[in-house]
């Protein structure tokens, strides 16, 4: 090999290896400080793309997961107002029964009626307290409640369609009639909102009343159940999906930081090696001056 003052090819070679060493160096601690091995798309175009449209997936499961739980908290407060108002019926049809009784003295028929009147009273009391969010399942007009299940984009001539499948729960109306209504309608189990039992007729035709509204509750009870266990089934569902999602996000672009850290031990010392290493190279041409001695 010549010796040359001018061009040291030794030196080009060791500087190389130590760039290289150095941009592996960079490459781990990126690594090990984001903790993700594709941070960008100039680590691995496909896998960040592909780890990008799940993030967008995942960002609209969460969007589902917020719109279950508003409708989950709707339904919930329905329930609860519903299930007390079955309790103050039942109360209510005891009263009944008593106070038709054609035994009993006025004064004691009058008690009975001002406990149904207050239980009475208490229904709207309930009914109008049964609101979360604007949204009353019990009152009428107070709106019905709709929840995501899932966002898909559905393929069509002209591209892809965005089409929610949402759950939508109706309202079930509790309200008490108006003193019109129910004496029209007593047959059809439906409660006045100036309903007494003050006679022993009146308080026989609201044992009929009461008997036919305590069966419209179970209806209405049993809807409002079916609805919140669908809400809690998709809710345990979208949770357990967006787990997934999320380990797939994470297979495809995290770091194992054990093998990180092995190979950064490896790369400062190969580090160190390359400097000395040029360092040899750099020394090379000072023994050309040996030879004008």
């Amino acid at each position: 090999m010549a010796f040359s003052v001018n061009t040291n090819t030794g030196a080009f070679a060791a500087l190389q290896s130590l760039n290289q060493t150095t941009k592996g160096l960079a490459t781990v601690q990126s690594r090990i400080n984001t903790g993700m091995s594709v941070a960008s798309t100039k680590d691995d175009s496909a896998s960040y793309a592909i780890a990008q449209g799940l993030r967008g997936d995942l960002g609209g499961l969460k969007a589902v997961s917020t719109s279950l739980s508003r409708a989950k908290s709707v339904v919930d407060v329905a329930v609860a107002g519903a299930e007390q108002i079955s309790d103050v019926v039942n109360q209510m049809k005891t009263l009944a029964k008593q106070a038709s009784d054609d035994g009993i003295s006025t004064e004691t028929r009058a008690a009975y009626n001002k406990d149904f009147t207050a239980l009475r009273d208490q229904i709207t009391t309930i009914v109008n307290s049964s609101e979360f969010n604007g949204t009353n399942l019990l009152k009428t007009s107070g709106g019905t409640v709709s929840a995501l299940q899932s966002l898909t984009n559905t393929a069509t001539s002209s591209g892809t369609t965005f089409t929610p499948d949402t759950l939508t729960v109706d309202n079930q109306t509790l309200d008490l009639a108006s003193t019109e209504t129910a004496s029209t309608g007593a047959g059809t189990g439906v409660l006045g909102k100036d309903s007494t039992i003050d006679t022993s007729s009146k308080a026989k035709k609201a044992i009929d009343t009461l008997d036919k509204l305590s069966t419209t509750l179970s209806g209405k009870l049993s809807t409002l159940g079916s609805a919140a266990r669908a809400i809690d089934a998709q809710q345990t569902f979208t949770s357990k999906l967006s787990d997934s999602v999320e380990g797939g996000i994470g297979n495809l672009v995290d770091a194992d930081l054990a093998k990180e850290s092995a190979k950064l031990q490896s790369l400062q010392v190969k580090q160190q090696l390359g400097v000395q290493a040029l360092s040899i190279a750099n020394q090379a041409p000072q023994t050309i001056t040996s030879l004008f001695r």
